[in-house]
C-alpha cells in the first residue's frame, strides 16, 4: 500500500512529538493596583511566570525576595491534544507553522495566564494547542477548555472584577470574551490582522491592538504593506460593539515620524487612563499618546546596543523592544529592550532613562505586588529579574523554566503547593 507524502510527514511529526516528551480580585484589578493588600487570608498573592516552551508556570513571591514557591504543569492534557492535532490537517499545518515561525523552532505551549478570583484555577492561553484552558490549582487537571478561531491563542486580559477573560485569536482576527469560571463564550468582536494585546479599561471598554504579519521576513520599510491591517479596536466591554478604531499610521505621520511602524506592541495606560505609552515594531523606544486629543505627544528613543544588528529580519517577531509597564503612581516606566539586551526605568515626566540593566532578550515587563519593582522576563536566560523603580538598579534574578514570557500577578490559596504529576 502506498503511503501519501502527507501521511509520511504526519508520521514523522508525531514520532518527533512523542519523543520530545510524551478574596481581593486579582487579575485585571490587581494589575492596575499593585501594592493592594489581600484582605482574604485564605489567599496569597504570587506571580505566575509562563514558560512558553515548557508548558509550565513557575510561581514566585510577588515582592520581597521573589523566591520560587512551586511549578505547575499547564499542559496536563498534552498527549490528548497532540493526538487530536495530528488527526486534523488544518490544525496540524498551523501547529507546524507556529513552531517554524513565531516559535523559533519550538512549540508554544503557554502564552498568557491569570487566576480565577478564588485562586482555584489558572486560566491559560496555549498558542500551539489553539485554546484557552482552565487548570485546577489543587489537582493540576483541566476543568474546561475553549478552542479559539483559527487555531492559535495569544495575549489575554481580565476584566476589573475578575469574572471575564478576553483572548486574542491571532489567526482568526477575533477576540473571544469568556466567563473565567466556566469557559462559556460571552461574546466576541472582530479586529485587525493578528490581534495581540488586550486591555480592560476603567470606563468599561476593551482595547485590542493588532500587530500584523510579524512572522515574515518582509521587513524592509517599502515592504510594510505586506504586514496587513494593523489598528487599535475599542469596543464596549459589555456589549462588544465597536466604539472606535485607531490607525496609528495617520497619527505617526502627523507627528513627523513616517519612518516608524504603526504596529502597536505592548502598551501601558497612565493611572487616570488619559495617556498611553506604547512600543511599535522595529523601534528602540516608545511613544506617548493623548487619548482625548487623539494624537501623539512625545517619542522616546532609547540607546541601541552596538552589538545588536540593525538588520530588521533578525528581530524576533519584528520586536526590537517588547515589554512596557508603569509603576502604580504613574511616575516611572519600565522598558524591556529585547534585541538590545537590557531593561531600563524611564522617568515619565522627563523621559530620562536610568541605568541600562543588562538582560538576555527581555520580552515582558510587569509590576511587583507591592508596586516597588519592575519584573522582566529574560527569555534568553530562563530567568526573571526584578528592577527597583526608585533607583533603576537590579534587585535580584530568579531561575525559571524555558523561554519565560508573560508574567502576571495572581492569587493562590494560602499554603499552596504544586499538585503532583
Amino acid at each position: 500500500m502506498r503511503i501519501s507524502k502527507f501521511a509520511q510527514r504526519r508520521g514523522r511529526l508525531w514520532r518527533s512529538i512523542a519523543a520530545a516528551g510524551a478574596v481581593v480580585v486579582l487579575t485585571g484589578a490587581l494589575a492596575h493596583q499593585a501594592g493592594t493588600a489581600i484582605a482574604d487570608t485564605s489567599l496569597q498573592q504570587v506571580m505566575l511566570v509562563g514558560n512558553n516552551w515548557d508548558g509550565t508556570a513557575d510561581v514566585i513571591h510577588s515582592s520581597g525576595d521573589f523566591a520560587k514557591v512551586g511549578r505547575i504543569n499547564l499542559i496536563p492534557d498534552k498527549d490528548d491534544r497532540l493526538l487530536e492535532i495530528s488527526l486534523n490537517p488544518a490544525h496540524l499545518a498551523v501547529f507546524v507553522g507556529i513552531r517554524e515561525t513565531v516559535g523559533q523552532g519550538h512549540d508554544q505551549y503557554v502564552d498568557d495566564m491569570y487566576t480565577t478570583p478564588d485562586g482555584a484555577s489558572i486560566v491559560v492561553s496555549r498558542p500551539s494547542f489553539g485554546d484557552v484552558a482552565s487548570i485546577d490549582t489543587a489537582t493540576g487537571k483541566v476543568k474546561w477548555r475553549f478552542e479559539v478561531s483559527g487555531y492559535r491563542a495569544d495575549h489575554m486580559a481580565v476584566s476589573r472584577d475578575g469574572t471575564r477573560v478576553a483572548v486574542s485569536a491571532s489567526l482568526g482576527n477575533v477576540v473571544h470574551v469568556l466567563d473565567i469560571r466556566t469557559g462559556k463564550e460571552l461574546g466576541h468582536f472582530a479586529t485587525g490582522d493578528k490581534p495581540h494585546e488586550n486591555v480592560f479599561t476603567e470606563d468599561g471598554k476593551i482595547w485590542n491592538v493588532s500587530i500584523g504579519n510579524v512572522e515574515t521576513n518582509l521587513d524592509a520599510p517599502w515592504e510594510d504593506f505586506t504586514k496587513g491591517d494593523r489598528h487599535i479596536t475599542i469596543v464596549d466591554a459589555n456589549t462588544f460593539q465597536q466604539i472606535k478604531t485607531i490607525d496609528m499610521r495617520k497619527r505617526l505621520d502627523a507627528f513627523g515620524r513616517t519612518d516608524l511602524s504603526n504596529a502597536v506592541r505592548p502598551l501601558a495606560f497612565s493611572p487616570d487612563e488619559s495617556r498611553i505609552y506604547f512600543q511599535v515594531s522595529f523601534f528602540n523606544g516608545f511613544l506617548e499618546y493623548d487619548v482625548a486629543a487623539d494624537k501623539i505627544l512625545r517619542v522616546k528613543e532609547l540607546p541601541k546596543n552596538p552589538a545588536t544588528s540593525d538588520d530588521r529580519t533578525t528581530f524576533v517577531n519584528d520586536s526590537r523592544h517588547h515589554g512596557l509597564s508603569m509603576d502604580p503612581t504613574g511616575a516611572k516606566l519600565c522598558v524591556a529592550g529585547t534585541m538590545d539586551n537590557y531593561a531600563t526605568i524611564v522617568d515619565r515626566t522627563t523621559l530620562q532613562q536610568g541605568p541600562l540593566v543588562t538582560a538576555s532578550a527581555p520580552y515582558w515587563a510587569t509590576v511587583s505586588g507591592d508596586g516597588k519593582a519592575c519584573i522582566i522576563s529574560e527569555s534568553g536566560a530562563n530567568q526573571v529579574t526584578a528592577i527597583d523603580f526608585a533607583t533603576g538598579a537590579k534587585i535580584t534574578s530568579v531561575p525559571v523554566g524555558q523561554h519565560p514570557q508573560r508574567v502576571r500577578l495572581a492569587n493562590l490559596p494560602t499554603g499552596w503547593t504544586a499538585p503532583t504529576a
